[in-house]
């Protein structure tokens, strides 16, 4: 496993093109704090409802950088997936068509139980697909609604290892460099590991950084 402390953008600008296999982000998008400027979560850097101390928003002005140097690294013929909310995905996809990527659907993450919400409370995430050239799912039988229970009072949007087990299964083989440019609870890099694959990551937060180096110690 490969961690770096860097911003995602600056990490991905060193890395050699067509260096990575797939893959797997979710970074910390501009419109959480617009949600919770009206109360419809309490997801943000630092909020009287939750005791989490956030890391800093990414705001959609970099998309285009970030998404430019993804498909840099990324092989020819290889897979990319952006967890986000409804607003996000609406400014990412055209961005990532233009520089490159293909988009192909919104995959439903339904978390089982409901989470925070004001206007019919939330259940479910997207998952955005993308592809580089030209690549086959490994099982042509998993729907694009998948179903795994949210992780409870983990690390702020924390994602359960069985579901990026089913995203690095779908879309790689053993052996193959797993990246995750803002890597959070490190749920894709222990995933990945899992399943012998390379795992290479970087997240600028010291948090998060403490947390993984908690959650691999308990291993």
């Amino acid at each position: 496993m490969q961690i770096f402390q860097k911003d995602a953008i600056e990490w991905l600008t060193v890395l050699p093109d067509q260096s990575i296999d797939l893959m797997i982000t979710d970074p910390p998008y501009e419109s959480l704090e617009k949600h919770r400027s009206v109360g419809t979560t309490t997801r943000l850097k630092q909020s009287k409802g939750s005791s989490n101390q956030w890391f800093d928003i990414f705001p959609n002005e970099r998309f285009e950088s970030l998404l430019t140097q993804a498909y840099r690294v990324l092989k020819q013929n290889s897979h990319f997936y952006l967890f986000c909310d409804q607003e996000t995905m609406f400014h990412i996809k055209p961005i990532a068509e233009q520089v490159g990527f293909k988009f192909w659907k919104p995959i439903v993450w339904d978390k089982v139980a409901i989470g925070m919400g004001y206007h019919y409370r939330a259940r479910y995430e997207f998952i955005l697909f993308f592809e580089k050239g030209k690549r086959k799912l490994n099982n042509l039988s998993i729907p694009d609604v998948l179903e795994c229970k949210r992780v409870y009072r983990g690390y702020p949007t924390e994602k359960p290892v069985p579901l990026l087990e089913i995203l690095i299964e779908q879309s790689s083989v053993e052996g193959d460099v797993i990246a995750d440019p803002f890597f959070g609870s490190g749920s894709t890099l222990v995933a990945a590991d899992k399943l012998s694959r390379q795992a290479w990551g970087s997240d600028i937060s010291d948090s998060a950084h403490q947390h993984l180096k908690q959650r691999l110690s308990l291993r």
